[in-house]
């Protein structure tokens, strides 16, 4: 009498099942580990950047508290153009000679710069949103996937047997479980960041409208720390043909 052969130990760790998954299902897996992957990057780069941003801005905001008169804010501004603060007040500074210069114009420019700002520390934030909100949904599409081949093998082996669905089910719902290993950390990391661009953000508006009262108050101060536009040495256009003429 011949002696049925053991079953073969069913694999069921995390490495297992993700090699021996079927086509789409490792699809779906190496597209949660990229995204994953991404989240880190993106959560590292955006943190460098704010702390870079903040440490710019306040560097600037500490010697703004010195400042007097709108040519040496202008000056600061200059000196210090790569902060944020230092960027508005360029912008500030462009209207500074406008016919008719108000407190309230100068704030609607600074609002404007504002906005540019928030554009500007918001880089690759949709795309962090984007992955928090997503990933469950690819990895639930990974999941269903591997459920219906789950009882598309039950129906081959005609055998409900644990070695015939353990390896399917498991297969399934590991693709869930990376959905949240990819969205998890994406919506913790969007948070924390969109608050930081909100505190910086807050702290820029606030400051801007004690730049913008102070240039308002010296309209007539000289810009000249502005970089001008050299005018054009070129003769104005027909000038040699008339001189040919003459």
């Amino acid at each position: 009498m011949m002696l049925a052969a053991p079953a073969a130990d069913v694999q069921l760790n995390p490495v297992s099942l993700m090699l021996g998954s079927s086509g789409v299902v490792l699809v779906v897996l190496l597209l949660l580990i990229v995204a994953a992957t991404g989240v880190w990057v993106i959560w590292l780069l955006k943190s460098m950047q704010l702390r870079r941003l903040r440490s710019a801005q306040h560097r600037f905001e500490r010697e703004a508290e010195r400042v007097v008169s709108a040519s040496e804010l202008i000056s600061l501004a200059l000196k210090h153009r790569e902060s944020p603060g230092g960027r508005v007040v360029m912008e500030l500074a462009k209207r500074h000679h406008a016919p008719n210069l108000s407190g309230e114009l100068l704030i609607a420019v600074a609002k404007r710069a504002l906005a540019t700002e928030q554009q500007r520390a918001s880089t690759l934030m949709p795309t962090l949103s984007s992955i928090a909100s997503a990933s469950p949904f690819i990895g639930l599409f990974g999941t269903v996937w591997g459920i219906m081949n789950a009882f598309i093998k039950i129906g081959v082996e005609k055998s409900a047997s644990l070695p015939v669905v353990a390896p399917a089910i498991g297969e399934a719902l590991i693709a869930t479980a990376f959905g949240l290993v990819a969205a998890i950390p994406a919506t913790i990391g969007y948070n924390y960041v969109d608050k930081r661009i909100g505190d910086l953000m807050e702290e820029l508006a606030a400051s801007s409208e004690a730049w913008a009262e102070t240039l308002a108050a010296d309209p007539g101060g000289p810009t000249a720390a502005m970089p001008l536009v050299k005018e054009s040495t070129r003769p104005p256009a027909g000038a040699g043909v008339a001189h040919a003429r003459g």
